[in-house]
């Protein structure tokens, strides 16, 4: 496999900028700068250029094959962050025959050296991406590799059920302990349950990655624009005293006590002959039926029944109209504006209470699929069937569905299972 190097840092002038450089030659490359490093070693180094001529003295890290990160020979450059260094460095490396990495590409080889499952990878390139604290958090989470534990944990229970079935037709005339299929049973059983609650959070755990929307609905002149602004604290909505002033959707993207959390403000509701006004509110009413939560800005003697948790009713302008003892808001001079964050981030809160750890729709699909499998077995089962080959088959299509989940297909241990659970050969 070839050399590659990068800059790990961000690009720009800064006070250290990193250079990672991953593959074999990585410390034979470095030597040629000036350089020479031990396996796993650490120093302050001159960097040389083909004349001779130094281009930098840099702090040098050298991780050894199976200690880094890509699982290759690693060595890390702290330059100092000036942009013509950086470039001088990428030069001479690209003069010693290295190639310039591809976008990616150490975190691939990180993955195909079995450093980091598929799952992991998709935590990595979360986490980089987070803006928030939740979405850090689940970032984090999925990163450290709770959702390859998962999956190894769900895929030793069914490969144990898978060996006590195997083993019911490679010895079928021999004497077996026991009755297989209860253990079978209870070992599915648990697996399906397991994996159907994770595959139904999938949904509220992708808003977190992506984002919650919250939508202002109202009639016109409800003071919808004039609480965006208060709450982006920017004027994001033009605001006047002319109904029909907003006639597309207007998003702000904010962090609401750790939440992503994108507010859309909407054409405000009435009949209009107004072609275009019409259209806008139409729009509006689509992508505030598509929102996570809806506030609705009513008048004090208008306050209606609430109607569910993701939809808020609040009593818009309170500091025209001061009121006690309800939930009322002011985007003028921001009455009420804690206590509304407030409903809304203990509403987020319950939304992603108890959330597991498979994120995408991807995980979805395979958890999904997964539980088809189980549940074709479950009801084999249930119907005494004794076609123990076909619900053995059933149950290697659900692990390997399973296993699409950390990049893994690979069932050839189940032998191991059987020898160990039956001592063949005694």
């Amino acid at each position: 496999m070839d050399t590659i190097f990068a800059l790990a840092s961000a690009p720009g002038k800064a006070g250290v900028s990193i250079i990672r450089i991953s593959g074999p030659d990585a410390r034979s490359v470095v030597a040629k700068m000036g350089a020479r490093l031990e396996p796993h070693d650490r120093k302050l180094v001159t960097l040389l250029d083909r004349d001779g001529v130094l281009i930098d003295q840099a702090f040098a890290l050298s991780f050894s094959e199976g200690r880094s990160f890509t699982g290759e020979e690693v060595v890390e450059l702290h330059t100092h962050g000036s942009p013509s260094i950086v470039a001088a460095v990428q030069d001479h490396l690209s003069e010693l025959g290295l190639r310039l990495a591809d976008p990616g590409e150490f975190t691939r080889r990180a993955m195909e050296n079995g450093r980091l499952d598929l799952a992991q990878v998709e935590g990595l390139a979360d986490l980089i991406d987070a803006e928030t604290e939740s979405q850090r958090r689940q970032a984090v989470r999925v990163f450290s590799g709770e959702l390859g534990t998962l999956a190894e944990k769900w895929r030793k229970d069914l490969i144990r059920a898978v060996a006590l079935l195997e083993a019911t037709i490679d010895f079928a005339d021999e004497e077996v302990p026991e009755d297989v299929y209860p253990e079978v049973n209870a070992l599915i059983t648990s697996v399906s349950a397991e994996v159907e609650s994770e595959a139904k959070g999938v949904a509220v755990r992708e808003r977190i990655r992506d984002g919650f929307e919250i939508a202002l609905v109202g009639p016109p002149n409800s003071g919808k624009s004039t609480l965006l602004n208060r709450l982006a604290g920017r004027e994001a909505a033009i605001t006047s005293d002319i109904a029909g002033t907003t006639r597309d959707v207007i998003e702000v993207r904010m962090d609401v006590a750790g939440f992503p959390v994108t507010f859309l403000d909407t054409a405000g509701i009435r009949e209009s002959d107004d072609q275009l006004e019409a259209l806008g509110i139409e729009h509006g009413r689509r992508r505030a039926s598509r929102a996570d939560m809806r506030i609705h800005l009513v008048e004090p003697d208008e306050m209606p029944d609430q109607i569910s948790d993701s939809d808020l009713n609040v009593i818009s302008k309170s500091d025209l109209r001061p009121t006690k003892d309800r939930l009322s808001v002011s985007g003028i001079d921001g009455t009420g504006i804690d206590a509304l964050l407030n409903r809304i981030s203990n509403f987020l809160a319950d939304q992603v209470a108890d959330a597991g750890v498979a994120t995408r729709l991807r995980h979805e699909k395979a958890l999904v699929a997964a539980r088809v499998h189980l549940s074709e077995v479950q009801a084999m089962l249930q119907s005494s069937a004794d076609e123990v080959d076909i619900l053995a088959e059933e149950l290697h299509t659900a692990i390997r569905c399973l296993d699409s989940l950390i990049g893994r297909v690979d069932v050839e241990n189940v032998l191991d299972e059987i020898f160990l659970s039956f001592c063949i050969g005694k």
